[in-house]
């Protein structure tokens, strides 16, 4: 018995010098990244969280990062007013339209007819456009990380009438989200704006009540709303770039070198978002097609001119002039 509390005492001993040792070893810093998108790589702001995940997890010894998908932390509004705090979320990945109570100027990206392509936009946001509005934000409370495009234009798809040229749009009753930027869009196109939530689209065309709607081909196909649609008619009047946003109260809690770490993954996430976009549009188009939908080109310079008149007025509104300027200028 003397042997075997001997040999008790010892391996007590031996745990006991070992605990300082595993009690030194710390804990790496969890990264919490929300995104109302669901756990799907198919969607474009999953895909940008997924792909900042990767990169950080692989390459730090002392950060993880999680993704929360399908608002599991919270509706995107309260989630980000909690980073703006610096508690919740450690950051997000959606559209610049959630930022726009905070960074009024940041509404400029969401003008009408404002993106000439893929390539202009993530040029334009890689300026000084998106330096400026990436300092706005910081001052808000914000860091940007990195911009990216999102996997479609919105477009406006019609349940009965096959609409052929610009003209084609006028006086049909097309719903879209109650905000200003997105009214002035469908009004400026010669259609009636119809605000109403996305929920009451389905029946909303099966009884004529509404002409049509406006969205990208991905979420028609989505929500089957091409079982009481019939025609896309090519408008890209919308394209809302996608970005992956961080509390700057968090930001701050990490040394350089994380910072370098999670700066080269949101990057590095950003570049493969916006390479598949064209891709992942073109596969969103051949679907609904398959499915029976007419899907027209039609000529976009009278939708653009009409437009200009809604852009100034909009811009003005936000304070972004000089940036709506930089825009119209950069190839």
């Amino acid at each position: 018995m003397h042997r075997i509390a001997q040999l008790l005492t010892a391996s007590l001993l031996v745990l006991a010098a070992a605990l300082p040792a595993a009690a030194q070893a710390p804990a790496k810093k969890l990264i919490r990244i929300h995104t109302a998108g669901p756990a799907d790589l198919g969607v474009d702001n999953t895909m940008l969280a997924h792909q900042f995940m990767t990169y950080v997890n692989a390459n730090s010894d002392t950060m993880e990062v999680k993704v929360f998908p399908a608002s599991q932390l919270g509706q995107s509004r309260e989630v980000i007013e909690a980073m703006r705090l610096g508690s919740g979320a450690s950051g997000t990945t959606g559209g610049p339209a959630e930022y726009a109570s905070f960074v009024k100027r940041i509404g400029v990206l969401g003008l009408p007819f404002v993106w000439k392509s893929y390539g202009h936009a993530t040029a334009v946001l890689d300026g000084p456009v998106g330096k400026e509005l990436n300092a706005d934000m910081e001052k808000a409370g914000f860091k940007v990380l990195s911009w990216a495009v999102s996997w479609g234009y919105r477009n406006v798809v019609t349940a009965k009438k096959e609409v052929k040229t610009a003209a084609d749009l006028k006086g049909l009753k097309i719903r879209t989200i109650p905000t200003k930027v997105f009214v002035s869009a469908i009004n400026a196109m010669g259609a009636n704006a119809t605000p109403m939530n996305f929920g009451e689209i389905y029946t909303s065309l099966q009884s004529g009540v509404l002409d049509g709607y406006e969205h990208t081909a991905a979420t028609t196909i989505s929500f089957k709303l091409n079982e009481v649609a019939c025609c896309i008619a090519m408008t890209r009047h919308l394209m809302d770039p996608t970005v992956l946003v961080f509390s700057l109260a968090e930001w701050k809690k990490f040394s350089p070198a994380e910072q370098a770490v999670m700066q080269k993954g949101a990057r590095a996430a950003a570049e493969m978002v916006r390479s598949m976009a064209p891709q992942r549009e073109a596969e969103s188009l051949a679907a609904v097609r398959k499915v029976g939908m007419k899907v027209n080109d039609i000529d976009l310079a009278p939708l653009q001119k009409a437009a200009l008149g809604a852009q100034d007025e909009l811009a003005k509104e936000f304070g972004a002039e000089a940036l709506l300027a930089q825009i119209r200028a950069t190839p």
